[in-house]
């Protein structure tokens, strides 16, 4: 086809094309048609739902390996953008994923998922036999910690397949899926891919963010306060008067809650799997999470009295704690915005809501590679083991361009993210004045 004879639409036309029944994308300047494609969409249809009308490119790229693309022309629509330009700060992000993929980086994932899994069922056989052949408290106790860390594992394990085909073929990708989540962990895999991609896409958006919305326990911003409309959920996340008072202490009970935060990611995998909603390899997920919920409790009930079975539950939740604090890290003292997520500034959108955490390599299992979580952000189909190699790369971007590359310990990026909490926190206070002030209330909104 001709240059004269190409059709070509403005962007302010595309962006009509924004809704579920008409929803247009557009990828190197070329119109697509994704309303159909949208409920097979192996991403789901939140990240097309919310970039909908818009160049998506650079997403495009992060999430697509290059054998994406020839399937792109069975949804051309004969559009051409004619007037979308492209930013300094996307084109040298387009190289770098270039470079990337010629140096390989994508596609040599090492040996890290050999070892996981040899980690895992070591570790969970020491659990068993520790429960089953020793009396001691001492050695149920360390067992609780054990599975603890055991969850923490496979729940890296389930994210790296998650993200990237992490076996020989996309099918034991998927069983390396349901292992390691819905049976061993009890976490429906399709639904933590559901939230987790809307979460990448719409990173640290108030109300599209899934990972931000978390009412009653957790408010990050005071915009929350006006009990706002979640994008995703498609509710209302009501800011009444039981959520002022657990948000005005939300410093205060950040980690107890991280400790009990298991049972908020079983509640929405039932609710998800036995639900109206397309659910992929809804049969698989469904059983995996029946045998979660056979070998855990036939587990602890091994144990000899209630007491050490409370015990040994509330030390296993306690440690995978860990890793559900580390996931709070890396965003919540990070900036977040109101409104919907843009395809045209995909690099900043990253930089903004993402804080890596700084670590020696050694401690790099211990994190699961998400101790680098705005190169994770950037190239998500990037095996962990690469990370730490690109760092470098992306924060000499970061610093040609003027964006913030944050890198904290783990001590200071609690630190952060507690101040964050403590100051919405106050300002709920503020907005509530629930008691009338006295010495002791004074002192209590004073230090917190």
């Amino acid at each position: 086809m001709g240059e004269s004879e190409k059709k070509y639409m403005t962007v302010e036309e595309l962006k009509v094309h924004d809704k579920p029944e008409d929803l247009w994308i557009s990828i190197q300047g070329k119109v697509y048609n994704v309303t159909d494609w949208k409920k097979e969409h192996p991403g789901g249809d939140s990240s097309l739902l919310n970039l909908g009308g818009q160049d998506v490119t650079d997403a495009f790229i992060a999430y697509h390996p290059g054998t994406a693309w020839q399937y792109l022309d069975r949804f051309f629509t004969g559009y051409y953008l004619k007037d979308f330009n492209v930013s300094d700060v996307s084109k040298d992000y387009r190289k770098l994923a270039s470079e990337f993929t010629k140096m390989g980086l994508f596609a040599k994932k090492g040996h890290g998922v050999f070892y996981s899994f040899c980690l895992g069922a070591f570790l969970f056989a020491v659990c068993v036999c520790g429960v089953l052949y020793s009396q001691s408290l001492f050695v149920h106790l360390c067992c609780g910690g054990i599975l603890g860390f055991l969850w923490m594992q496979s729940g890296y394990a389930g994210h790296d397949s998650g993200h990237y085909q992490t076996m020989s073929t996309p099918f034991y990708t998927n069983l390396a899926q349901i292992l390691t989540g819905n049976c061993l962990s009890g976490i429906s895999m399709a639904w933590w891919k559901w939230t987790h991609n809307a979460h990448h896409i719409a990173v640290n958006s108030i109300d599209h963010d899934p990972d931000l919305q978390y009412m009653p326990f957790f408010v990050l911003s005071p915009k929350l306060f006006n009990s706002i409309t979640s994008r995703f959920y498609g509710r209302k996340l009501e800011f009444d008067a039981f959520a002022r008072f657990m948000v005005s202490y939300q410093h205060w009970t950040f980690y107890p809650v991280m400790i009990f935060a298991r049972f908020y990611m079983f509640v929405p995998t039932f609710f998800m799997l036995f639900s109206k909603k397309k659910v992929p390899n809804r049969p698989l997920n469904i059983a995996g999470i029946i045998v979660f919920w056979i070998w855990f409790p036939l587990l602890v009930s091994c144990l000899p009295n209630w007491t050490e079975r409370m015990m040994f539950v509330l030390v296993s939740f306690t440690v995978t704690s860990i890793q559900h604090v580390t996931f709070c890290l890396n965003h919540y003292s990070a900036d977040n915005y109101m409104g919907h997520p843009t395809g045209n500034d995909w690099f900043e959108k990253q930089t903004s809501g993402t804080l890596d955490i700084s670590c020696p390599s050694w401690m790099d299992w211990f994190h699961g590679g998400l101790q680098f979580q705005l190169e994770h952000h950037l190239f998500p189909r990037m095996p962990r083991c690469q990370l730490r190699k690109v760092s470098p790369f992306v924060k000499e971007l970061c610093k040609k361009h003027n964006l913030p590359y944050r890198s904290l310990s783990f001590f200071e990026a609690n630190v952060a993210t507690i101040k964050t909490l403590r100051t919405a926190a106050l300002q709920a206070r503020d907005l509530s004045n629930p008691i009338t002030k006295n010495l002791l209330w004074e002192a209590v909104n004073t230090h917190g």
